[in-house]
């Protein structure tokens, strides 16, 4: 990969992260109201999934893609892979359950109505949040190595390039 597309699909990367973080730390002390929140989560769930869809996009521009041998990305990062869709479908139910309680409560704080399991949720997805971030972010920055672009060492560590 060029230094510069790398950059570029980083500084992507890194914009719709800190995007998703700016959202969870944000949307609901600047924006009481569910229909600006409708519009913040929507755009939040689908950066999510744009994000899922850039790092798949670059798994499969990898020389071992390329070669045939994909298996060997997804399962080196597996973790990433999971935990963003897992990720993405706690945030979606999140968003959900947090405007239905708002559809008839508009402008009020849906942490004091006392729901458990929406705080059970709301802890989950922001513990899981932290996690996402972390795995994102190294995947990201490891798949800008040059292994991963040619026939190298690495390669034929795992029996697929040519000698």
């Amino acid at each position: 990969m060029q230094a510069s597309s790398f950059r570029l699909i980083l500084t992507l990367q890194l914009l719709l992260l800190v995007y998703d973080l700016l959202t969870n730390a944000f949307v609901e002390i600047f924006n009481p109201e569910y229909d600006v929140q409708l519009v913040l989560f929507i755009l939040q769930d689908v950066a999510l999934f744009f994000q899922l869809i850039v790092i798949s996009l670059e798994f499969f521009n990898t020389y071992a893609s390329k070669a045939g041998f994909m298996k060997i990305m997804i399962y080196k990062y597996r973790a990433t892979l999971l935990i963003t869709a897992l990720y993405l479908g706690v945030s979606i139910g999140l968003h959900v359950w947090t405007l239905s309680l708002k559809w008839d409560r508009s402008g009020q704080f849906v942490y004091t109505w006392g729901y458990g399991g929406y705080y059970a949720l709301y802890i989950i997805q922001r513990i899981l949040s932290t996690i996402y971030y972390y795995y994102y972010r190294r995947t990201a920055l490891r798949l800008g190595d040059p292994k991963y672009y040619y026939n190298s060492e690495w390669l034929r560590l795992h029996g697929l390039g040519k000698s």
